[in-house]
């Protein structure tokens, strides 16, 4: 009589820990679509739903990371991947978007500013991965590629449910473009928060803070997040600032 084999296929756990590796890839995969979205809403004309959709993937960008840690699923795979998702997502996306919007109409000087910024974001997302393993882990060396790619995008949707047209504000957006692309590849330092434990508990005013931003987020999403994005922006520049300062003093 012929002895059964056990169906070790069914119960590998190796296979089951290999499938679990698709769910991180699977919100990466979402990112880089609300990216891809945007660009084609951008070449269709519709702004508002290309900026909606860069946010879309600032929020989906954070959560494959943490789903990442959370089921100790990283791969070297998953974090290439990322980079090319949020070079599309954080870099193409908001530099096409506020080229089409506002920039086009200013000729050689549109399209340097745009490129600008789609490189800063290149060469920000280069940086990160090379020296991952050797920066504090509290702060950022340069702007962060989604917290740009807000400011760009926060801009379009502010102006666009003002009714403002790009036209009238191309300056205005030229100048964001360029500081947000140069501020990617800078020194300055930005608090990364990645040193925040939500499992500790905290004081009372912070989980009022959190309940306020949500209703301020309910009421107006384009200013409370573009002016969330603003004041990180300049908080870097602030610490640069102090940081100077003491230097000069001691």
């Amino acid at each position: 009589m012929t002895e059964l084999k056990p169906r070790k296929a069914l119960f590998n756990p190796e296979l089951k820990r290999r499938g679990i590796y698709v769910l991180p890839n699977l919100f990466t995969t979402a990112a880089l679509f609300a990216g891809f979205f945007a660009i084609v809403q951008a070449m269709q004309g519709d702004f508002e739903r290309a900026a909606m959709a860069i946010f879309i993937a600032m929020v989906l960008d954070g959560l494959d990371g943490r789903v990442a840690r959370l089921t100790h699923t990283q791969s070297a795979f998953g974090a290439e991947y990322d980079s090319l998702s949020d070079m599309v997502s954080f870099g193409a996306a908001p530099a096409l978007v506020m080229y089409e919007w506002a920039l086009r109409d200013m000729g050689r000087l549109g399209w340097i500013a745009a490129f600008i910024y789609c490189a800063g974001a290149a060469l920000r997302l280069a940086r990160f991965n090379t020296t991952l393993e050797v920066v504090d882990k509290r702060f950022f060396q340069g702007l962060p590629s989604p917290a740009a790619a807000a400011l760009v995008a926060g801009l379009v949707w502010v102006m666009i449910v003002s009714g403002v047209p790009g036209s009238d504000v191309r300056w205005l957006g030229c100048g964001l473009t360029l500081v947000a692309g140069v501020t990617m590849v800078s020194n300055i330092r930005y608090y990364s928060f990645k040193d925040i434990n939500l499992r500790k508990s905290v004081p009372f005013f912070v989980i009022a803070a959190i309940a306020l931003g949500f209703a301020l987020v309910s009421i107006s999403p384009e200013m409370t997040l573009f002016g969330f994005f603003v004041l990180y922006g300049l908080s870097g520049y602030v610490l640069a600032a102090i940081g100077l300062f003491k230097r000069k003093v001691a």
